[in-house]
């Protein structure tokens, strides 16, 4: 039997739907909103598909250089 959906799921997908409409709503995210993200992506078991794994460890590394930029105040060139 399927597990029910959590509030971490709906709020794991609330901010994937911000980050997939649209690159400048990823770069409005506050280093809050992104460390919860990474959190919620990071718990989500994508090994059953092998695409979204791997869609998982790009968005990560996106993640990861967003917060970077944000906290050390300047871009990875």
């Amino acid at each position: 039997m399927p597990e029910g959906i959590t509030s971490e799921d709906r709020e794991r997908v609330a901010l994937l739907r911000l980050v997939t409409n649209s690159k400048h709503e990823f770069n409005k995210l506050s280093v809050v909103q992104l460390k919860r993200l990474q959190e919620l992506v990071e718990k989500k078991d994508y090994s059953h598909s092998k695409k979204a794994h791997k869609s998982k460890l790009k968005l990560l590394g996106k993640i990861n250089v967003r917060l970077y930029e944000l906290e050390e105040g300047h871009s990875i060139i």
